[in-house]
């Protein structure tokens, strides 16, 4: 039974972030319509032949629009992973190994950051940088730093006391060797595992962030704004909230599966779980 979640998770899961990222790829070099132009003679028109999601309220193609903002979301999901990685990473590897004053001092202001939700501090740095996708990036990534310092120090401090660690130490390897050669590939498991998980949750964030006029800035497509618009058109055009409210849905349960799937795939604790 464990075994045939995991390949429902693995399945259904790539099957849905692939869709994704298939979508995000296509709708950034072509969609049916102008995401950003509209036809107002063409307003509050219902799912068609002609607009297979219907138009909003400036006669813009909503299927066109999901296509452009999938391209967005994904872009500014992925670049806030990566710069969270890196950055976390950097930290947490070498305060961990480092350990010391070095540690201490990193860990205070790291737990000062973590004592602010993520949303709430990316709140915070919008509102200094401004809207935009660059600003988006930064913000959720500064956001997620920390948890992925902590992690990748959690896991120096696990194998610091490993037998193939201290033997490279006693051979006279410098620390750099060490931590090049056999640290640094026993950490990319953990970040991956959590990088997956991470992708889904700044996805939900930046449409937050969109959704409160904090994220990209319009006219530019993005689901959160997509939203947020059609909050005052519910009762006369109901499919302007439908269609990006489901495919923020879709994109996090399969970010979510997918996620499952890679934990149990590279998590030795998962391995022969029943």
């Amino acid at each position: 039974m464990k075994l045939t979640f995991k390949r429902i998770n693995l399945t259904v899961g790539s099957v849905v972030v692939g869709a994704l990222l298939l979508i995000a790829l296509v709708g950034t070099v072509y969609t049916p319509y102008d995401p950003i132009d509209g036809d107002l003679v063409a307003r509050f028109s219902a799912p068609s032949w002609q607009h297979w999601m219907g138009t909003d309220e400036f006669g813009r193609d909503v299927l066109s629009r999901i296509m452009g903002g999938a391209g967005v979301s994904v872009a500014v999901s992925l670049g806030a992973v990566l710069f969270a990685i890196l950055c976390g990473a950097t930290i947490g590897v070498l305060t961990g190994y480092i350990g010391g004053w070095f540690d201490r001092i990193a860990m205070i202001l790291l737990e000062s950051l973590m004592a602010f939700p993520g949303l709430l501090l990316a709140l915070g740095i919008m509102a200094i940088i401004g809207p935009s996708k660059v600003g988006v990036v930064l913000a959720l990534g500064l956001a997620y730093t920390p948890s992925v310092a902590r992690i990748a120090r959690a896991t120096v401090f696990s194998l610091r006391q490993r037998d193939f660690v201290i033997a490279s130490q006693a051979m006279g390897n410098s620390g750099l060797w060490t931590l090049g050669r056999h640290i640094l590939p026993n950490c990319v498991a953990p970040l991956i595992i959590f990088s997956t998980s991470l992708f889904g949750s700044a996805l939900l964030a930046e449409s937050a962030l969109s959704f409160l006029g904090l994220g990209v800035p319009p006219p530019a497509p993005s689901w959160g704004g997509m939203l947020s618009d059609a909050r005052n058109s519910m009762e006369q055009a109901i499919w302007l909230s439908i269609f990006p409210g489901a495919m923020i849905s879709f994109a996090l349960l399969g970010i979510n599966m997918l996620g499952d799937a890679v934990r149990d795939l590279l998590d030795p604790r998962m391995k022969g779980a029943h």
